[in-house]
C-alpha cells in the first residue's frame, strides 16, 4: 500500500464575493505532495498561492473540495481544531520573518515552543536544537535587529521547526534577500527534507528554487496548469 500523502487537496475551489461579482481564487486545484518533498508553487500575483497554502494550513476553507494533510481532513475543522492541529504539525514560515523585536533568536523559538505546551526543561532544549540546526548556535541571543536577511529567515525556520513539526509551509521565503543568502536559505531547507523527511510546500517568484524543489506546480487565474519533476540525485 502506498504512503499516506503529505497533502492532497481534490478539486479545491475558493470564491470570494467582490464588488463586481464573484472572485474565483481558485478553480478545481488538484495537488498531491508526497512526505519528505519539497514542493514550489510558481505563479504570478493574483494566481492563486496564498489562497492555496492558506487553505493547506487551515486559515481560510475552501468554497468546495477536499483537504487532507497526512490524512486528516482539514477543511472540515472548526477554528479551535484548526489552531490546535497548526501548533501540533504546521511551521510557517513568511515573507517577513515575523520574529518578535525585542526578543533574543533563542527567546522566539522558545516561545513557539511554549505555545506548543511544552516543559520548560524541554523549551529550553528544542529551542536550543533547531537554532543549531540552522546555524545559529552562536547567534541565539542576539534580536532580529543584529542579524542579517538570512539569519533572521533561519530562525524564523527554526521557530517553524521548534514543535516537531513535520510539515513547513513558506510564503515567499526568499524575497528581498539576494541571490546568495536565497541560495543559502534553500540549502537549509533542502537539508531538512533530506536528513529528516519533513516536507516542505512553498510559494516563491524565486528562480533560485527551482535547483532545490522535487517539484515545481504553476498557477494560472486559480488553474494549476504545470507540474515539473525535478529528478534528485
Amino acid at each position: 500500500m502506498s504512503e499516506t500523502p503529505a497533502i492532497e487537496t481534490v478539486e479545491i475551489c475558493r470564491t470570494y464575493d467582490g464588488p463586481d461579482g464573484p472572485i474565483h481564487a481558485l478553480k478545481g486545484v488538484n495537488l498531491v505532495v508526497p512526505v519528505g518533498h519539497m514542493v514550489a508553487v510558481k505563479g504570478r500575483s493574483g494566481s492563486g498561492k496564498t489562497t492555496l497554502l492558506n487553505i493547506i494550513g487551515g486559515l481560510d476553507h475552501p468554497t468546495s473540495g477536499e483537504v487532507r494533510v497526512f490524512g486528516e481532513r482539514v477543511d472540515r475543522m472548526g477554528p479551535g481544531a484548526a489552531a490546535r492541529w497548526r501548533a501540533e504539525n504546521l511551521g510557517f514560515v513568511f515573507q517577513t520573518h515575523g520574529l518578535m523585536p525585542t526578543m533574543s533568536a533563542f527567546e522566539n523559538v522558545e516561545l513557539a515552543v511554549r505555545l506548543a505546551g511544552k516543559k520548560r526543561k524541554e523549551r529550553t532544549t528544542l529551542a536550543t536544537e533547531h537554532l543549531d540546526r540552522v546555524g545559529l548556535a552562536s547567534r541565539m541571543n542576539h534580536r532580529p535587529t543584529e542579524l542579517s536577511g538570512g539569519q533572521r529567515q533561519r530562525a524564523a525556520v527554526a521557530r517553524a521547526l521548534a514543535s516537531g513539526n513535520k510539515l513547513i509551509i513558506a510564503d515567499e521565503p526568499t524575497a528581498g534577500l539576494d541571490t546568495a543568502t536565497s541560495t543559502e536559505v534553500f540549502q537549509l531547507l533542502r537539508s531538512l527534507v533530506h536528513d529528516s523527511g519533513i516536507t516542505i510546500l512553498m510559494a516563491t517568484h524565486d528562480p533560485v528554487a527551482d535547483d532545490f524543489m522535487d517539484t515545481t506546480s504553476h498557477l494560472e487565474l486559480g488553474s494549476l496548469v504545470i507540474e515539473k519533476l525535478t529528478p534528485r540525485s
